[in-house]
């Protein structure tokens, strides 16, 4: 894995006059966008850069990170807020860990497994958000009938940094199977499949994925039932796993197909101010519409579920939103 400076330098995407222009309105387009003026003390006590971690090309992470950037540059506008842009989860947490970041995409289970490792020491949920899907992807041609089959196989399971690399060692693990693994983001996963470079993709991520997507129109291909496996990552690593089925209506000519799943989480720096957060938790729910346009699982976000995200404990600022949000 790149180091976090590295990591800063490489990916870290401001997002350009835009946001620049946005961080210097007047409370009249703030307002259009539901931000209050920069006098009231969730502003006040913003950081000075408010930095939020996504995830690679091809990842909803990307997607819905884009327009949340955006909102928030708008309802902060004393504070630099930018996207840095990663290789997914594990790179997100270096970036918590390290100061590197104030607010993260993440998978739950890579984050509760990093916890578990001290890295980082310590990270608070701003929200639950949707379900990572482990999707494994062959060509229609392939040989590969069963996960056991990847045995010895070339198989890309994303980038080093990313939380698809966590879990798709875990279900390897599990399965008891060798796979020679080859790093790729998402995007470039898709590439190394579609030209017959590596025998199979994984990917966990939300659904639709845009990569898969994209493939699925050009090439012929076939997802790998998980079920066998589902129980045991249960067993093993506790209910941050869940059995569930792609639906068929998700990718043009791939039929239903049983995997499992892992929340996906928004986290937060524990030592950001209340006012803060709350107000990050408010322009995530109230403008759900918005960051839905750069992914429809978006819409799934929702007050009711947004706050299980145990075992991390929801940030003080999540909490006081959640309270004030009971009807």
């Amino acid at each position: 894995m790149a180091n976090l400076r590295e990591i800063m330098v490489r990916r870290r995407v401001v997002l350009g006059a835009g946001l620049g222009i946005a961080g210097a309105l007047t409370g009249t387009v703030a307002a259009v966008l539901g931000g209050r003026s920069d006098e009231d003390p969730a502003s006040a006590a913003a950081p000075a850069e408010l930095r939020v971690a996504t995830g690679p090309p091809g990842a909803v992470y990307r997607q819905l990170g884009g327009p949340l950037v955006a909102l928030l540059a708008a309802r902060f506008p004393r504070s630099r807020v930018m996207e840095i842009q990663t290789d997914g989860t594990v790179d997100n947490l270096t970036l918590l860990s390290a100061g590197g970041a104030e607010l993260a995409f993440a998978h739950l289970d890579a984050t509760v497994g990093g916890l578990a490792a001290g890295r980082p020491r310590d990270v608070t949920a701003v929200a639950r958000l949707y379900d990572a899907w482990m999707q494994v992807i062959v060509l229609e041609s392939s040989p590969v009938r069963r996960f056991a089959d990847l045995d010895g196989r070339a198989v890309t399971a994303g980038g080093a940094g990313s939380g698809t690399h966590f879990a798709s060692g875990r279900l390897i693990d599990v399965a008891g199977i060798r796979p020679r693994i080859v790093d790729a983001v998402q995007a470039d996963g898709a590439g190394l499949l579609a030209t017959g470079r590596v025998d199979a993709w994984m990917t966990l991520t939300g659904i639709p994925t845009p990569a898969v997507t994209r493939l699925v129109r050009d090439h012929a291909v076939r997802m790998i039932p998980l079920a066998e496996y589902a129980e045991t990552m249960t067993k093993r690593y506790g209910d941050i796993y869940a059995p569930a089925t792609v639906p068929p209506s998700v990718y043009r000519g791939i039929a239903d197909i049983e995997t499992v799943t892992t929340p996906n989480v928004l986290l937060a720096r524990p030592d950001l101010a209340a006012s803060v957060i709350e107000e990050v938790t408010r322009t995530l729910f109230a403008k759900r519409a918005q960051i839905a346009q750069g992914h429809s699982g978006a819409i799934g976000i929702n007050v009711r579920t947004a706050i299980a995200t145990a075992p991390l404990r929801l940030h003080p600022g999540a909490v006081s939103y959640f309270r004030s949000s009971k009807t």
